[in-house]
């Protein structure tokens, strides 16, 4: 069963976003977290809203992945949207009790931060979803190469992170397959107050610890046993293409970005 943690997995097709160049795709990423901090009224909000549900719709993937995507996270996204709106001043008062005032400013920055941030997890999900994390290690290590003139060790950072973000779903899966191997002894995750579900969690931490120092060894024995020596030297079985499809993603960004400074208030 597919755990509820979706950031990091891929999900193959042939859509329109899935065969995209890798390298356009953690661009588009990226440009997008920067180009949304132009928002600031309800209209550049539904600019952006409206253009990532259509990155959505080319990407023919279930919007209920990217809803999952949010779920772990919600908790951390509603205690900043519940700081923006407790201390930021202005305009009419809702409420009022010692230092904390509700205030219209409040409410509209709190709400411009919950939008601000589930456009950000849908970005981020969708090119997980749809890149494959050896394409998408190859497109860190081609955009990072620069950085070798200054000896930047490139490939090897580039390879690690791709590890990393395989090993997010892998490592929650094991974490769930753990977890139910303790509540089939009896164990309740969910009873109790907060610290006695941080007491239940304990547990889980040796096995997880072990599993997770098991796959390493096992991932660093494949490596050895196929001759990898790191990346001097090394040639390429899969080669980056840009196409044009790339370039006028590249041009709708830029006109999404004269769009968004044109509605700004």
């Amino acid at each position: 069963m597919m755990n509820k943690l979706i950031f990091g997995r891929y999900i193959p097709g042939d859509s329109f976003i899935h065969t995209m160049d890798p390298r356009a795709k953690l661009i588009a990423s990226f440009y997008f977290i920067g180009i949304i901090f132009l928002a600031n009224n309800w209209q550049t909000y539904g600019v952006l809203a409206i253009f990532t549900l259509f990155a959505i719709f080319l990407s023919k993937v279930n919007i209920r992945f990217f809803i999952r995507g949010i779920k772990p996270l919600i908790w951390l996204i509603l205690f900043t949207v519940a700081l923006q709106m407790l201390f930021t001043q202005g305009g009419e008062v809702y409420f009022k009790w010692g230092i904390f005032t509700i205030t219209e400013f409040g409410v509209i920055n709190g709400l411009f931060i919950f939008c601000r941030f589930v456009l950000i997890i849908f970005m981020s999900t969708l090119l997980t979803l749809t890149t494959p994390p050896l394409d998408l290690s190859d497109a860190i290590e081609y955009l990072l190469r620069p950085l070798k003139v200054v000896r930047f060790p490139v490939h090897e950072v580039s390879l690690m992170l791709s590890i990393a973000l395989r090993f997010v779903p892998t490592l929650m899966d094991e974490t769930e397959k753990i977890m139910n191997a303790q509540r089939a002894r009896g164990v309740d995750f969910g009873e109790g107050n907060l610290i006695q579900k941080m007491k239940a969690v304990v547990p889980l931490l040796i096995p997880l610890f072990v599993s997770s120092f098991n796959r390493a060894e096992d991932l660093a024995t494949a490596m050895e046993a196929r001759g990898y020596q790191g990346g001097d030297g090394r040639t390429k079985y899969r080669i980056l293409h840009w196409h044009l499809k790339d370039t006028v993603v590249m041009l709708a960004f830029a006109v999404l970005t004269v769009v968004l400074i044109f509605i700004r208030s």
